[in-house]
């Protein structure tokens, strides 16, 4: 992906999308700390995985970030990641070394990276060493897991935020203010899916007690989030029902796809579906007035979207880089995170999660509130 420049994206954005005005001022994200003078947030990544890798090349053409350290349990890749990113000796851990971290003042922030069921631990020993913490998504495996995270940040005064990279690009930043802003008047029907073919059965995320759940935890997820931004409120109750089991090894222990429906407070019906059978990356909102999607549009993109009015175009961005500048803004700024990407959010979709999947293993319509 290619890295842009304010510049850049200021002309592509001030051109307007879907034939509707877009102001033309950089979003915040993109804007310098108040305090700029150069410095960075000096970021470790703890879990090497795939990634982990895109992540590192994405702090790596950052403005604000830099890889300082690294934890990993295998000495291999530390001694490739060692040379790449100029990574001292001293910045360099293991699993059983970790919270030795609390001591080096040269790491300012780790970020969680490993399987879902060890995002809590590695989360709050982090915390509790002093460091600001970004995990991925999805936050953990049960809301009480996000909510025991949260408190322990909290206790050691520290930052904690969740890995939502869309929440910094430019198509779903539209997706949002077309819907929110009620651009094509009241959402009335979302849908919203994201899914891929996997055979290794050797992947971890087929692993429930590492996974927590199938698709849905993974790459579900991402259609959870595009039909609450696009409409701005939470759920009041989901619908849910499991795909078929078309590999019974394969998928001995996860869900192979799942479809959901939410309803929202507003009139607003969602319809999502997630999978490991097949690929599909679509993102489809329909108001009273008109219609915006996105397809490709809740991936790595690069995406393609319309409204009925008119194309959308907007930049390639980095995602990896604009989420990580786009907290290490704020944090250089010495403030507090919002919540739309803190661990309260992270808590709220995670509940939603969980709903699903009841709603799915009992065939009953689940409330939210």
């Amino acid at each position: 992906m290619k890295n842009l420049s304010r510049r850049s994206f200021l002309q592509n954005v001030s051109m307007g999308a879907g034939g509707v005005a877009v102001a033309a001022s950089l979003p915040s994200f993109m804007m310098p700390p108040a305090n700029d003078a150069g410095k960075k947030l000096n970021i470790a990544i703890c879990g090497l995985g795939r990634y982990g890798n895109y992540l590192a090349e994405g702090i790596a053409v950052s403005q604000y970030c830099k890889v300082a350290g690294i934890i990993t349990g295998t000495p291999a890749k530390a001694a490739e990641w060692k040379t790449k990113y100029n990574i001292p000796e001293k910045n360099i851990y293991n699993y059983q070394n970790f919270d030795e971290i609390k001591n080096n003042k040269d790491i300012d922030l780790v970020y969680v990276v490993l399987p879902n069921a060890m995002h809590k631990e590695y989360t709050i020993r982090a915390a509790k060493a002093g460091k600001h913490v970004i995990v991925e998504k999805p936050m953990a495996i049960t809301p009480a897991d996000c909510r025991e995270m949260i408190d322990a940040c909290k206790t050691a005064g520290v930052q904690l935020a969740v890995g939502y990279r869309l929440h910094y690009e430019p198509y779903n930043l539209e997706m949002k203010r077309l819907g929110q802003e009620k651009v094509f008047g009241q959402v009335r029907l979302i849908e919203a899916s994201l899914g891929y073919k996997t055979s290794d059965p050797t992947e971890w995320r087929l692993n429930k007690a590492l996974a927590g759940g199938g698709p849905l935890m993974n790459v579900g997820i991402y259609c959870v989030q595009s039909s609450r931004y696009v409409t701005g409120e939470e759920p009041i109750s989901v619908t849910a029902q499991f795909g078929p089991i078309t590999d019974k090894k394969l998928f001995a222990e996860v869900e192979a796809s799942i479809a959901w429906q939410l309803e929202f407070p507003g009139g607003a019906f969602s319809n999502c579906t997630s999978t490991y059978n097949c690929g599909i990356d679509r993102f489809f909102a329909s108001a009273d007035e008109g219609t915006f999607e996105l397809s490709p549009g809740i991936s790595y993109g690069p995406f393609k979207g319309k409204t009925s009015k008119a194309e959308l175009n907007f930049p390639e961005i980095n995602q990896q880089a604009a989420q990580c500048d786009g907290i290490a803004k704020i944090i250089l700024d010495n403030k507090q995170l919002p919540e739309h990407i803190n661990g309260e959010e992270g808590f709220k979709d995670m509940k939603v999660l969980q709903a699903i999947y009841e709603a799915a293993r009992t065939g009953k319509k689940i409330s939210l509130v």
